[in-house]
């Protein structure tokens, strides 16, 4: 019996049997799908982040103010992260227009390209005409926050020093904005009222995007004091975004910035009282983490493919009794141990191959639809290795049924009932 036949055999034994076939297939079809799609959400949302980083560049380092540090720390050089409580809080000082001057020194700050100090308001309300609209944040700070943050400009431009330096009410706005509250007006040089205060708009950012739930697109960006004036008072930054002369001078000034930070705060052991961030590494340890995320959600998923393969098994193990007397009717005629033994084989395989690749397309449809706020990323070799498993439980789990049929004698199973 050539192989040609044996196929033929394993098809009619499936067919014999339709809505068995098709339901056994679905058990690998749903486990198969699901590791390709928890992987590819995974990928997804771990793409998304990272484009959240890199929007700050790799050469940026934000500095924000921690109620947990005092006087007695102080930051180490080397982290991503500082202002860990390792100690009591003693006097915490909180974030100045006058540190972020420091920093600007160049003799003190050689690796330092620009200090860009930020204060934000939350949920201002806005207004042009009839329209309203609440901006998720409102931000002053200087025109270098610009390039630092990585928000060009799409129509208009951003302000400039002179603006600062007047105090100027002029303001840039994120898309998402510009949308609910000119429409397809163009609002350069209109004015708009945020919070009851009069803003002029010189400028329209270049549109970023939803990602995880939040609008980025959502902010307007004034001069520092113009929203101190108006809006948040001359108190304290929020934060101050610092942007090295190069990627590779991210380390150098991170020191520099730590150095000069401590000596105006009094920090002298490892508990500052402000957090410095490294974008580089924190994007160096998201790609961990969301790396071991991934894992556990295919691995997870992977458990549903072996109840695939169980049902594989208990349904293989029904066929072969069922067909018990064919079998012995085969061998009676002569037909071979290796022809039994490949044709049961070949019937698990075929199920799982067919679950497999009705699994991939399902996968591949499911990808094209966002999921929880996050667009899926297909990965290559999840598809691989997703379909390569299905196959192997197909073979794995289909040679007890096959090996059992054909060590059958044939006396024996002609006498079954």
């Amino acid at each position: 019996m050539n192989q040609l036949e044996i196929l033929r055999f394993a098809l009619r034994g499936l067919l014999a049997n339709k809505l068995r076939s098709a339901l056994t297939t679905l058990g690998i079809l749903i486990g198969v799908a699901a590791v390709i799609m928890l992987v590819a959400v995974g990928e997804g949302s771990s793409q998304s982040i990272q484009k959240n980083i890199q929007r700050l560049g790799a050469n940026t380092l934000t500095i924000s103010p921690s109620f947990s540090g005092g006087g007695g720390g102080g930051g180490g050089r080397g982290g991503g992260f500082q202002g860990q409580n390792t100690g009591p809080r003693t006097q915490a000082r909180q974030l100045s227009l006058a540190d972020a001057k420091a920093l600007t020194d160049r003799t003190l700050a050689p690796s330092v390209r620009t200090v860009s100090p930020v204060v934000s308001a939350n949920s201002s309300a806005a207004a042009y005409g009839a329209a309203s609209h609440t901006i998720s944040q409102l931000v002053g700070t200087y025109p270098s926050y610009f390039e630092a943050t990585n928000k060009p400009v799409a129509k208009g431009t951003y302000f400039f020093n002179d603006d600062v330096l007047a105090a100027r009410k002029v303001v840039v706005l994120g898309q998402t904005v510009v949308e609910e509250l000119f429409g397809p007006v163009d609002p350069v040089g209109k004015q708009v009222s945020i919070s009851g205060v009069p803003f002029t708009v010189v400028g329209v950012l270049k549109e970023t995007g939803s990602t995880g739930g939040q609008d980025a697109d959502d902010v307007a960006v004034a001069p520092l004091p113009a929203v101190q004036q108006s809006l948040t008072g001359f108190g304290t930054l929020n934060s101050i975004v610092v942007q090295a002369t190069g990627a590779e001078a991210t380390q150098s000034a991170q020191s520099e910035v730590t150095a000069i930070l401590n000596q105006r705060h009094g920090i002298t052991g490892d508990n500052p009282d402000y957090r410095l961030l490294n974008q580089a590494t924190l994007q160096e340890t998201v790609s961990q983490a969301t790396g071991t995320f991934t894992v556990l959600l295919g691995a997870v998923a992977a458990i549903s493919l072996l109840v695939g393969g169980i049902g594989i098994t208990n349904i293989m193990l029904v066929t072969v009794t069922e067909r018990t007397r064919e079998i012995g009717i085969r061998k009676a005629i002569g037909a071979p141990r290796s022809a039994i033994l490949g044709q049961f084989l070949l019937e698990a395989t075929l199920l799982s191959l067919v679950g497999g690749l009705s699994g991939v397309l399902v996968a591949f449809a499911g990808t094209r639809f966002t999921v929880a706020g996050i667009q899926p990323v297909l990965v290559p070799s999840s598809v691989v290795l997703a379909l390569g498993v299905s196959v192997g439980i197909g073979l794995f789990f289909g040679s007890y049924p096959a090996n059992r049929a054909a060590k059958l004698r044939p006396i024996q199973a002609l006498r079954h009932e």
